[in-house]
């Protein structure tokens, strides 16, 4: 590989370092039940905030519900993260064999 092409992988990797840097430091928000339960979390995966609204629990009947509502604000919190990594690594990512960084 020339001295050229070397120095373009070089730029091109510390690019995606500090994109992948970037990613793990945002933060995101995944809601579920209306608004009734949100989770913050960054974007290496680290759960920062729970908050749980008040009026969701009402009764031990609305345990689970809340349970299931955590869940969904989890995974909805999850999947911003994922499809904003797609984003801002795709571009580093396209065309290249699968496995290559």
């Amino acid at each position: 590989m020339n001295q050229q092409a070397m120095m373009k992988l070089r730029k091109l990797q510390k690019e995606m370092a500090d994109a992948q840097k970037r990613l793990e430091q945002t933060s995101f928000t995944g809601k579920a039940g209306g608004g009734m339960v949100s989770i913050e979390m960054l974007g290496n995966h680290t759960v920062q905030k729970v908050t749980i609204d008040p009026e969701a629990v009402e009764s031990k009947e609305d345990i689970e519900m809340l349970e299931d509502t955590i869940v969904a604000a989890f995974n909805d919190a999850l999947k911003k993260i994922e499809e904003e990594t797609n984003r801002v690594m795709g571009p580093f990512t396209a065309g290249l064999p699968g496995g290559f960084f």
